[in-house]
């Protein structure tokens, strides 16, 4: 799939779509290579699932996203990242604003050690919103999108760490939706998860397409079919094949997907 076309930068939160693209991007650790020179436009308001083998560079992909990598000492980046056209790199741009526009959540569940109420109040509450009737709302509203609100509504001021492992998966998923962000990254958000707890996941990815771009790291190829929109296949720091997943899966364009699709290595 071609870059997206430039177009103006938009000057309005409500022109912002989560569109998300990659020009020539290559990032190292220090003297490694992760990413090689990586072009691709992110359609908004749909799921990209990247697949590819362990050390591929999907994870350090994601992470550059919202510039999480910043925190590594010793790394550094060519090419560019932009979110609604504009780089993620410009010296105007705030990183925390940035981390707020895409919100990640991570493989491991990770919610703070306060309340389930806390925690989805947190970033609400550093952004300034002090009014307990806008948090409340602001907090059913983000656990409703999480499709947990049901499970924990009559325990919200009980410890978050008290919830089962996928519980806890989608609190930090409501966690990350209360800052309402444009785009989501999911970094294998399911790994370790038990099967009933990944398909309300799957499930969760499907209903939050229809608002935001979703970015979504798995080794479960089943799990890229099943719940992606487009996939990209990384292999060895360099993208190999994007494009529809239906098409990737079934008649894919170069050998290599094919051998990785197929099982032949990976």
């Amino acid at each position: 799939m071609t870059a997206i076309d430039t177009q103006e930068k938009p000057t309005d939160t409500a022109l912002h779509t989560g569109a998300i693209e990659a020009r020539d991007f290559s990032f190292w650790y220090g003297k490694k290579q992760a990413l090689k020179r990586i072009s691709l436009a992110v359609p908004p308001r749909a799921v990209t699932a990247l697949i590819g083998p362990s050390g591929c560079g999907k994870s350090t992909f994601l992470r550059s996203i919202n510039r999480l990598n910043d925190l590594i000492p010793g790394i550094r980046h060519e090419g560019d990242l932009c979110l609604d056209d504009r780089s993620i790199f410009d010296k105007g741009m705030d990183v925390v604003a940035l981390r707020q526009r895409v919100g990640m959540v991570f493989q491991r569940w990770n919610p703070f050690p306060k309340s389930i109420y806390e925690n989805v109040a947190y970033g609400p509450r550093i952004n300034g919103i002090a009014s307990e009737g806008t948090l409340d709302e602001i907090v059913e509203k983000s656990l409703r999108r999480a499709a947990i609100w049901d499970e924990v509504k009559d325990r919200l001021r009980t410890s978050a760490l008290g919830l089962s492992g996928g519980q806890q998966q989608r609190v930090c998923i409501a966690r990350a939706l209360a800052n309402q962000p444009e785009a989501l990254l999911l970094d294998e958000p399911a790994s370790a998860l038990d099967p009933s707890s990944t398909q309300k996941i799957e499930e969760l990815v499907y209903e939050l397409k229809q608002e935001l771009t979703i970015i979504i790291v798995t080794h479960n190829l089943q799990q890229a079919a099943r719940a992606s929109d487009h996939t990209a296949f990384f292999f060895l720091g360099e993208l190999v094949e994007f494009g529809p997943t239906e098409e990737m899966f079934t008649r894919p364009r170069e050998e290599r997907t094919e051998a990785y699709i197929t099982g032949r290595f990976g």
